[in-house]
């Protein structure tokens, strides 16, 4: 289950309700990174949302921008170290992404990255696309990321967040879902309305 909002002084704890709606879709593990426009900053762990994040383990993300995951294994072992959002340093910035679906060419791409000497900290096939941005020769994020998803094939949706952007895909087949809402004057993105309606937030349309 993924979860994305943008534009809200309380962003990292609507992650949180959101992610409390989405429980059903994983009970492995949950994340929750923001960006106050400078930096990212996450937290996550085993168990579920309201396990993860009990007392203060939100007080340090903070943010008006944030994004969710919560995780049940389809590719990689269940171990704190495939939790998501994956959190990464690149040239194009900092990079948080939330991951829903199976990339069908991740073995290649895998290897391919290895010989070429990337090292994964994961066995999850989400960080292939992190891999593939960080080295992106485009100029800009939002290009990196375009750049960086044309080279996998599969059934996916991603949320992924910048210190100052929210950015909500679906692959080009739109086969996982993923629902964009309005909540006043914030965006949010989601797997699912159940999280705009915990939330109090509108349903716009699905992203295209």
């Amino acid at each position: 289950g993924v979860f994305g909002i943008y534009g809200h002084p309380e962003a990292a704890n609507l992650a949180y309700l959101g992610l409390y709606a989405l429980q059903h879709r994983g009970q492995e593990s949950a994340g929750i990174a923001a960006a106050d426009g400078v930096r990212i900053r996450v937290s996550k762990g085993m168990g579920h949302v309201n396990d993860v994040f009990d007392g203060s383990a939100l007080t340090h993300v903070t943010g008006s921008i944030a994004v969710g995951h919560v995780r049940y294994s389809t590719a990689g072992e269940s171990r704190l170290a495939n939790a998501q959002p994956i959190v990464i340093d690149s040239a194009h910035g900092q990079l948080a992404l939330c991951h829903n679906g199976n990339l069908v060419n991740a073995g290649e791409v895998n290897d391919a990255l290895v010989r070429e000497g990337v090292i994964f900290q994961t066995s999850t096939d989400s960080e292939v696309v992190v891999h593939l941005f960080a080295r992106s020769r485009e100029k800009g994020a939002e290009a990196a990321i375009v750049d960086a998803l044309a080279q996998v094939r599969g059934a996916f949706s991603l949320v992924m967040m910048t210190a100052d952007k929210l950015i909500g895909v679906r692959d080009p087949y739109g086969f996982r879902p993923l629902a964009l809402g309005r909540l006043n004057d914030s965006w949010v993105i989601c797997s699912e309305t159940c999280a705009l309606d915990l939330i109090g937030a509108t349903y716009v349309r699905d992203v295209e």
